[in-house]
């Protein structure tokens, strides 16, 4: 009897997980259900939430009091915070969710270098996905204890600005070292005295967000040389990060370039820099739909650095080398590892 209550039942044609379900588990979907809550659906509610509180509620003088001084720190006061490398708590990177989080998947962290602690460095993470699930964890939380693989570093995910406009969002991904993605706020992290310091960057950035599937690795990063420019301005080494897998935990409709669909897409991606996935996973009781990722294993790969020299007004010449160097860095690291750590060991890496 016990024996069928744990074991996953399909009805009309959806796939409904088991009844009794370890504890472990049930936490580990907790998890992400709360992160997904967070990153995703409370950014699309907090400013309805805000206008209808305001002006329509019952309760408008309350909430006058409490939101007017709050939306003036987002605003105006602690705007600028994002810029100037966030307020890193090691409470919030540490807290038990962030574990959970990373077991769910679950999320491995791989290391194939030492780096100096006394120089600053520029990850370069691939491919986006949906949510930069793998690097978000691996870097943006110790779930997989990244001091310690990395000791004498701090960590700063860089990510797209519109992310600090979203109150009680914001909070939480600054407390968690996130900043923006600016040119100002990569060089007040890659500038800092003394090294110690780790920049995440994602190149392919949100427009690569629409071009991922299941079964594929494409990266947009052939014409994308700012982040190129920026650490050689700082002499920050780039270092090539692959995580493997992060394609494998949703799907979206299907969108080839060229299509209305995508054209859509992407005009919507560059007037609001966010991109308009339609994506699906599994659901909460159900693995067949819903909008929480699938079960899928993620291994982030960390590369070798790339040799690099301060140079504070690089040549385009300059820019264009180490760039093709860095494509070849990343391609090298993916096929040396694919066959161990794909879900295909014969995928190919395609950069557009």
């Amino acid at each position: 009897m016990n024996n069928n209550l744990q074991t996953p039942k399909k009805v009309l044609g959806v796939e409904f997980a088991p009844i009794i379900v370890p504890w472990e588990r049930r936490l580990q979907t907790l998890s992400v259900f709360t992160w997904f809550l967070l990153i995703v659906y409370f950014s699309v509610v907090y400013y309805p939430f805000i206008i209808y509180s305001l002006f329509f509620s019952s309760y408008k003088t309350i909430a006058a009091v409490i939101l007017i001084p709050y939306l003036t720190w987002v605003w105006i006061i602690d705007k600028q915070t994002c810029h100037r490398g966030a307020r890193t708590s090691s409470y919030v990177r540490n807290w038990q969710m962030w574990k959970y989080l990373c077991d769910y998947f679950p999320i491995d962290l791989i290391k194939t270098a030492e780096l100096d602690p006394n120089r600053n460095y520029l990850f370069c993470s691939h491919p986006h996905g949906l949510l930069c699930t793998g690097a978000f964890a691996s870097f943006g939380t110790e779930g997989k204890e990244v001091s310690k693989l990395f000791p004498g570093f701090e960590f700063n995910i860089l990510t797209f600005s519109v992310s600090f406009i979203f109150p009680v969002l914001r909070e939480v991904i600054l407390l968690l070292g996130l900043c923006s993605a600016s040119r100002r706020s990569m060089n007040h992290v890659l500038g800092t005295p003394g090294g110690g310091k780790i920049g995440i960057l994602i190149p392919g950035g949100a427009p690569e967000a629409l071009d991922f599937n299941p079964g594929t690795y494409i990266l947009q990063l052939k014409k994308r040389k700012g982040f190129v420019k920026v650490a050689l301005q700082n002499g920050s080494p780039l270092v090539p990060v692959f995580s493997f897998g992060e394609t494998e935990v949703y799907s979206q409709v299907a969108n080839p370039r060229g299509s209305l669909l995508r054209t859509i897409q992407d005009k919507i991606q560059q007037a609001v820099d966010i991109p308009p996935a339609f994506f699906y996973g599994r659901g909460v009781f159900q693995y067949s739909f819903g909008f929480l990722p699938k079960r899928r294993p993620i291994t982030v790969v960390v590369g070798a650095p790339l040799p690099m020299k301060k140079i504070p007004e690089p040549t385009q010449a300059e820019i264009d080398e180490l760039h093709q160097n860095y494509i070849d860095a990343l391609t090298e690291l993916f096929y040396a590892h694919r066959e161990k750590y794909a879900e295909d060991p014969n995928q190919v890496l395609t950069i557009v």
